[in-house]
């Protein structure tokens, strides 16, 4: 059994290569090649403390994998100098059910998560976009400016978060490290972070808008990762009237994502609005229609990715000899 730590997973996963599986990863869970039950969430003594428990198998023709990933999403960490999120996957072999690995969970949550928005930027963002705006100065907020940073050649990143050591800290670790600009700035405002912004990314844990629809321009493209429950909503829910709706699965999005249920609520948009970003990915429904269309991506997350990314992971592990096997 191979055992690899987040330092490991992170060099086994490279972004270029992870945001390309996780396309084929979405086209699969489109196209029905996927075992995809809702994942389980159990509230662990104070209401905010969960624990999430998602298992997938998915089908890639070439290769297959099988996974469970375990999180803990505990917010109180922060004042106790841990991080908020913790998790592993045990990776099976599909042909057998024989324990194949496990992985620190928590980075490659991170790296997937980011890739799975480099992804839709790709596939939905203009291609002359140069100005970027992230909300969250966290682990998340990193992957999520390294994963559009990859797909779109960006000259300029704006960062907030209610916590301004956050953000010099991020900025100095984040800075001109390849692909991403040097030219990272301190928005005091979120309307200074926006009001420019050809992609903005939420990736935050809040209950309220963190940008107003009023302050956005025209063609923005918005990844909105950081909102993971009904109650949550980090993207103003009225943004999607006029704009394209895109999602990495819709069992999920109307499940669990807190901006889709309050527009759908509102009667702002309809159920069918939503576009899986595997549909686009395989031509059945149309991406980005107009240069000033505001398109946005809302995730969840959904399990098929944890697979993809294990999978990729393990693949450049054994190439690349990173890891210990150890006896089970």
């Amino acid at each position: 059994m191979l055992f690899l730590n987040a330092a490991e997973v992170e060099q086994a996963l490279p972004m270029g290569e992870l945001i390309a599986i996780m396309k084929d990863a979405y086209a699969a869970l489109s196209a029905g090649d996927v075992e995809l039950p809702l994942r389980t969430r159990i509230s662990v003594g104070h209401e905010d403390n969960i624990a999430l428990f998602m298992p997938a198998y998915l089908n890639l023709g070439s290769q297959e994998g099988l996974c469970l990933k375990s999180v803990s999403v505990f917010p109180g960490n922060i004042e106790k100098g841990l991080p908020t999120i913790h998790a592993a996957v045990l990776a099976l072999d599909p042909g057998t059910g024989k324990v194949e690995a496990i992985l620190e969970g928590g980075r490659l949550t991170a790296l997937r998560t980011g890739a799975a928005s480099g992804a839709a930027t790709d596939l939905l963002s203009r291609k002359d976009s140069r100005i970027g705006a992230i909300f969250g100065a966290g682990a998340q907020g990193r992957t999520q400016l390294q994963a559009i940073c990859s797909v779109r050649d960006l000259e300029q990143v704006w960062i907030y978060d209610t916590n301004q050591e956050s953000i010099q800290k991020f900025i100095e670790e984040m800075s001109g490290q390849d692909p991403i600009p040097k030219d990272l700035r301190i928005a005091r405002t979120p309307k200074e972070a926006v009001r420019n912004a050809d992609i903005i990314c939420t990736a935050t844990t809040s209950k309220e808008p963190v940008f107003s629809t009023t302050d956005i321009k025209p063609g923005v493209h918005i990844n909105g990762i950081g909102s993971y429950t009904p109650d949550m909503i980090e993207i103003p829910p009225d943004i999607f009237g006029d704009a394209g709706i895109f999602v990495g699965s819709k069992r999920g999005a109307l499940a669990e994502a807190g901006e889709i249920l309050a527009a759908i609520d509102q009667k702002l948009i309809k159920q069918d609005q939503l576009v899986e970003l595997g549909e686009v990915i395989l031509s059945q429904k149309t991406g980005r229609t107009a240069q000033v269309q505001v398109t946005v991506f809302k995730s969840v997350g959904v399990a098929v990715q944890d697979v993809a990314a294990t999978l990729l992971g393990l693949k450049n592990a054994r190439d690349k000899g990173i890891g210990i096997e150890l006896a089970w």
